[in-house]
């Protein structure tokens, strides 16, 4: 027997289909409708028919959909994955390294399975924390993962729920954690039935249909979020979500529900024993969504911070147009600034909003471990034209650099897959949906966007193409060959080195100093008796070290020392131990 419920409160009549034969369901009174059905087994195919409407509607809390999106689903045992990470601690952010990835183009297969195999590749890298980007169901082949509508359930196409329990277990077998990109914030442009069932939905943004968060009927779409959540945490042995862009989470009540989730997933991680984390893609520049809630905070253990990108991106690329117009002219002591204070707007003018923005950090009291700092990740590379890679546009030097200041910087480091090696294929912007109308829509919309960055149609590749999404795959042959090898094995040393000198992930921005030169376009962090040293210019230079050169701990290009100065080739950074 099957106990099949559904929340549809508007509704005055429901069913639940089970392999083809309707049964009657029975009204709670506060919205639920609930049936007992004898013989139904897992595997079993069910979906819910409305009121008089014959349409068989797949479960909004579905946790299986082997025949997609618009399916109907089916009865999922979650014992059928026998768990084998029972010595499992888990990882908390603060020490940690972050590696973000895809499944879909991380491997040539694409899968869960075909993931594993690579696992042993971050282990060696030093990784600590595998940031998974979306696996809920979506309609289509292929698809970043950010048009999800079946928030329950694990898409197909890289294997499905138990697929994702295997990966979850080899992460944590090679004694690494797991991080999940969850969102909430809207849902995708096809299969989204949730309105059908009740009042969800609370208008749209730009990406599509949003919830209800504050609005009559608001406490169960609460509940489908934060239970949503949890399972992850709790069924699936993930260690932490990524939340996308929770600045769209249009919420007027006084307990936000970022706030309302932080409570929850605190006493779940007090039963589970094992730390769990909550992160945040934020547009906002708000210090709340990381301030304890005894401060008055939301209590997030994190928050990505593209103030730090985008202060490095443009110092390393020179880049000025729309969104990095303020990084770029902040040059050097723009970077000074945020490697000390995390946001370069804080509360200041933004001219690209036309607006002040942002707030100031109280760098005595949050902790640089919870912003995330990162040279690319998923948004910036794949929302350019042509998807290309910092790797197009710049040295393997400057690369290493740059890798040397977020490796060295008081913040929670992230890669993006294949930057450890400088990897050289594309990440684009890619999906595919049934409907010809929704691809030609996807196409049209997107030329438009990167028309209004000086692209032309021609440079921006079809985002519907099989090609389009084969371009994006990493190359695993490349890691072998030059200057690849070298920036891997760059990459290693520094987390390394970041693991075995405490002053490197110390983060209290409080005591982070950094000096620069405009002109010789060199940047030196203060790390305590260490020193991280860049010089990003095309000249030799001289650096004082304002103190004893004791050793060089590493280098990306050979050294000199001198008592109490280093000479550094163009386009190198060293760590440098002062006596």
């Amino acid at each position: 027997m099957a106990d099949f419920a559904v929340w549809a409160p508007l509704h005055d009549r429901v069913r639940v289909l089970v392999d083809g034969t309707p049964h009657p369901m029975t009204p709670d009174g506060a919205g639920w409708w609930r049936s007992d059905v004898g013989g139904a087994q897992p595997g079993a195919a069910y979906a819910f028919l409305l009121g008089d409407d014959e349409t068989p509607l797949p479960d909004p809390r579905s946790q299986w959909q082997p025949a997609g999106v618009h399916g109907a689903s089916r009865l999922y045992d979650g014992d059928w994955h026998i768990w084998t990470d029972q010595s499992w601690t888990g990882r908390q952010l603060p020490g940690s390294v972050v590696y973000e990835l895809h499944i879909g183009t991380f491997t040539p297969a694409g899968t869960f399975d075909s993931a594993i195999e690579r696992l042993d590749h971050l282990a060696h890298l030093g990784i600590d924390l595998v940031e998974v980007l979306p696996v809920n169901a979506v309609d289509g082949p292929r698809n970043w993962g950010y048009d999800g509508v079946g928030w329950y359930a694990v898409t197909e196409n890289y294997g499905g729920p138990d697929a994702f329990k295997r990966f979850v277990d080899a992460c944590h077998t090679r004694g690494m954690g797991v991080l999940l990109d969850v969102v909430y914030n809207h849902l995708g442009p096809s299969g989204a039935y949730l309105d059908r069932f009740g009042p969800y939905f609370a208008g749209s943004n730009i990406w599509g249909p949003s919830l209800n968060l504050d609005g009559a009927h608001s406490e169960h779409v609460r509940r489908f979020v934060i239970d949503n959540a949890k399972m992850w945490l709790r069924d699936f042995h993930v260690d932490g979500l990524r939340i996308d862009a929770v600045h769209a989470l249009r919420d007027t009540r006084a307990t936000h529900l970022l706030e309302q989730l932080a409570v929850e997933v605190e006493a779940l991680s007090t039963h589970l024993n094992r730390p769990l984390s909550l992160i945040a893609e934020s547009d906002l520049n708000d210090p709340r969504m990381v301030t304890p809630r005894e401060a008055g905070g939301y209590g997030l253990h994190g928050q990505w911070t593209d103030d730090i990108h985008h202060t490095l991106h443009t110092t390393l690329t020179g880049e000025g147009q729309g969104y990095y117009a303020d990084f770029a002219t902040a040059g050097l002591t723009g970077l000074q600034h945020v490697f000390t204070r995390a946001f370069l707007h804080e509360g200041t003018w933004s001219s690209f909003r036309q607006r002040n923005h942002g707030a100031p950090v109280d760098t005595k009291r949050i902790p640089g471990h919870r912003f995330l700092a990162y040279l690319q990740n998923h948004d910036q590379i794949g929302n350019r034209a042509t998807g290309d890679r910092l790797t197009q546009t710049l040295s393997p030097g400057l690369l290493a650099c740059g890798a040397a200041l977020v490796l060295g910087s008081p913040f929670t480091p992230m890669l993006f897959m294949g930057e450890e090696w400088g990897a050289r294929t594309p990440w684009q912007f890619f999906s595919y949906f049934p409907d010809e109308g929704l691809r030609d829509a996807v196409r049209k919309g997107r030329r438009a966007e990167f028309a209004e960055h000086g692209w032309g149609d021609a440079e921006v590749p079809d985002p519907n193409a099989e090609s389009t999404f084969l371009d994006s795959k990493l190359d695993w042959d490349e890691p072998v060959g030059e200057p690849h090898a070298t920036l891997l094995r760059l990459h290693r040393e520094l987390i390394a080195l970041r693991r075995a000198w405490p002053e490197l992930s110390d983060p209290w921005l409080d005591e982070v100093e950094v000096d620069v030169d405009e002109v010789a376009r060199t940047v030196v962090l203060h790390r305590g008796r260490l020193r991280v040293a860049c010089n990003l210019g095309g000249e030799p230079v001289t650096l004082a070290m304002n103190g004893t050169v004791a050793r060089i701990l590493l280098a990306s290009e050979p050294v000199e020392g001198h008592e109490d100065a280093i000479a550094l080739p163009p386009e190198a950074f060293a760590i440098v131990q002062l006596g």
